[in-house]
């Protein structure tokens, strides 16, 4: 008799897409762990970067507020370690980017802070979660808080950058930040390295006593292990508990009931020094104060005696009085800088005005401040004067204006280089040749960097050679700590800059109608609307400097140096600017009508829609220049590098590509320019320029241009 038959495991078809013979390889754990570590660095990086973009884009308004202290002072800290230059100090931003940069400094901290929790509490964080990893002290435990600390802040981040930071600062490198992003990653990359020979331990892991292992993901899912099994008994995990060791921790109370008798000496002592040092500076104390109050006392007799002498009604002769005067200008009384202040806006002896000036020259550049007050009184009161008041009025007041004048002119100059972070805005210190108060500002071979002179008159000045910004502390210019002046909306007509050093300077709207800055250094430069009409840059260096609708009308500039420069919008009618150099400007939009252009070089310059019309560009290079829409009409192209230009509709209306010459003064007869080949149309592509006659066409073609006019070469059709 036959059995029945019985199905069993065997018959169940053997390549079963449900049932497959082994899990899928994961990826090595050094590669999830460089993904953990990415990814943890991004989140961290993305919650600051957000709010940081959207208050960027949302900072414009009429009525900007003060930025948040926290954030001021962060944005400092880290410009000065990374030697970034900050030129506003008290910067005002808008007040919902007040608010979305307070949130920039504070998510990642808040993110970064949660990461380290869940890190020191599971040995995880969110991406080590996602991808299967996990941080475990040697008891196979999650490391808590120290180890972690040991771990991320001192093993994984600070040893590496403090290196790569140091590196960067004795190396010389300091304050290039590529160098410094490529030491650091060199050190991030050497800690991780070490784990090729401590069994997959890093730096940081040697450090903290910690190492990594594998976890199955805490979501569930594993993006990279397939964790499908064929029978029941492999889902079943093993729970091995380790024991935690105990830790042996120090008891004070026990150690003191342990040993009285030494815990009452050293109580002891410690009451009797304690008593003893407090009577000993409450001693000290005392009598310091009993000092200072008999020094004040004395200085404030010696104070009283000098005002008694120079009291209105005081049996004094001017003799007296300009001893008193010049005395209270050499004690280092805090009163008497206000007094000679005073003492100047009332005096109306000539004698004793320039006794209280000579002595506020004494006081330093304490005096600046009070000064520059009395200054802009007397300029308002001068402007008043000037309809229907007394000229022995008018006189007097000049006289004290004068005073004021020299003397701020000579503090400056005296205490040149040590005057940083003085207001001197809005004073008068430009020219005046009435007699008798005749003024001229000589500040030559000065060093007047971090000086506040906006809106400041400095006609018909004289700085020669003079700084106007200079290095901090690290002696390397360009950085965080370096004195830089601003000079925006200063008048400096027909001043005399000639080789001043005002690199890195804020000239906003300043004015240089004719003003002399030849071989100045002008470079980097904020010269926003700045007018330089009919001014001398001859061979001036304004590289990477920001000319945005600048003025240089008429303005002299052979062989001035604006490489790299902003002069979008900018107004150079009729300027003279032989030899200049234009390299990789931006000169979108700039007006450059009527002006002497010869041997310019334009190379690699933007100058989409500018205006050359009847310009004198004769063997300029406007190679690789962009010149869509420009203008040429009229202009002098004659011996015109064009090649790699952009000539979309670019206007040569009447542009003239060969130049003609008389052979004698007296003779009508010219004869052209060499027209021989060259390379400076050679395959130039003219086809969508405009307003080309077909003499320019006649020209183009027989260089080497492109133009669907020319005729075919080489038998081609």
């Amino acid at each position: 008799m036959t059995s029945p038959t019985v199905g069993r495991d065997t018959d169940q078809p053997q390549s079963s897409p449900s049932w497959p013979d082994a899990p899928a390889k994961p990826l090595p754990v050094w590669v999830r762990r460089w993904g953990a570590f990415v990814a943890e660095v991004s989140l961290v990086a993305v919650s600051g970067l957000i709010p940081f973009t959207l208050g960027v884009v949302s900072n414009r308004t009429d009525q900007p507020v003060p930025l948040n202290p926290v954030v001021r002072l962060t944005s400092e800290t880290v410009a000065a370690t990374l030697g970034i230059p900050v030129r506003d100090r008290n910067p005002k931003v808008a007040p919902l980017t007040n608010l979305l940069w307070s949130g920039a400094l504070l998510l990642p901290l808040v993110v970064g802070g949660w990461q380290l929790y869940l890190l020191a509490k599971r040995g995880q964080t969110l991406p080590k979660m996602w991808l299967g990893v996990q941080v475990i002290n040697p008891n196979g435990l999650p490391p808590g808080w120290g180890r972690v600390i040991r771990r991320e802040l001192i093993g994984r981040w600070g040893i590496p950058l403090t290196l790569a930071y140091g590196l960067w600062q004795v190396t010389g490198a300091y304050p290039n930040l590529l160098i410094l992003g490529a030491l650091s990653g060199a050190t991030l990359l050497g800690d991780a390295l070490i784990a090729k020979r401590f069994q997959g331990r890093t730096g940081h892991d040697l450090l903290a006593e910690t190492s990594v292992q594998e976890t199955p993901a805490i979501l569930g899912f594993n993006p990279f292990t397939n964790y499908d099994w064929v029978r029941e008994d492999d889902v079943v995990h093993a729970i091995v508990i380790t024991p935690e060791t105990p830790k042996l921790e120090f008891n004070l109370w026990a150690w003191m009931r342990q040993h009285p008798g030494l815990t009452l000496i050293i109580v002891s002592s410690a009451s009797m020094a304690a008593v003893l040092g407090t009577f000993v500076g409450t001693q000290v104390y005392i009598q310091n104060q009993a000092n200072r109050r008999e020094f004040q006392q004395q200085d404030n007799q010696v104070f009283l005696a000098l005002v008694s002498k120079l009291a209105p009604n005081a049996s004094t002769d001017v003799a007296q009085k300009r001893g008193a005067i010049l005395a209270l200008g050499a004690i280092k009384d805090p009163r008497a800088i206000p007094l000679l202040v005073d003492l100047l806006a009332q005096e109306e002896n000539p004698v004793l005005m320039d006794v209280t000036q000579q002595a506020l020259v004494s006081t330093g550049p304490q005096a600046l401040p009070h000064l520059r007050r009395l200054n802009q009184a007397l300029k308002n009161d001068l402007d008043s004067m000037q309809f229907g008041s007394e000229n022995q009025e008018k006189e007097l007041a000049g006289r004290r204006q004068q005073a004021t004048q020299r003397a701020i002119a000579k503090i400056l100059k005296v205490y040149g280089g040590f005057v940083q972070n003085v207001d001197l805005s809005r004073i008068d210190l430009g020219q005046n040749t009435t007699p008798p108060v005749q003024f001229t500002l000589v500040l030559e071979q000065t060093d007047l960097s971090g000086i506040n002179f906006r809106n400041t008159n400095f006609t018909k000045a004289s700085f020669k050679n003079s700084r106007f910004a200079s290095a901090g502390d690290d002696g390397r210019l360009g950085t965080f700590d370096d004195w830089i002046s601003d000079l925006s909306g200063a008048d400096l007509t027909e001043a005399d800059l000639t080789g001043a050093f005002l690199s890195n300077t804020v000239l906003k709207y300043s004015n240089f109608l004719k003003a002399n800055l030849n071989k100045a250094n002008l470079s980097s430069s904020d010269l926003t609307g700045a007018n330089f009409s009919s001014a001398k840059l001859l061979g001036s260096n304004l590289q990477q400097a920001n000319l945005t609708d600048a003025k240089f009308t008429g303005a002299e500039l052979s062989s001035a140096n604006f490489s790299n420069s902003d002069l979008k919008t900018a107004r150079l009618t009729s300027a003279k600017a032989p030899g200049a150099n234009f390299q990789f400007s931006n000169l979108r939009q700039a007006n450059f009508k009527n002006a002497d252009l010869s041997a310019v070089n334009f190379a690699g310059s933007n100058l989409q829609e500018a205006d050359l019309t009847s310009a004198k560009l004769k063997g300029s290079n406007f190679k690789n220049a962009r010149l869509q829409d420009a203008n040429f009409k009229n202009a002098n192209l004659s011996l015109v590098n064009f090649q790699g230009a952009k000539l979309d509709g670019t206007n040569f209306k009447g542009a003239i590509f060969v130049s003609s010459q008389q052979n004698k003064a007296d003779q009508f007869i010219s004869t052209p320019e060499d027209t021989s080949d060259s390379n400076r149309l050679n395959k130039v592509d003219f086809s969508n320029a405009i307003n080309l006659d077909q003499n320019q066409i006649k020209y183009i073609c027989s260089q080497g241009g492109i133009h669907p006019d020319c005729p075919p070469q080489d038998g081609k059709q």
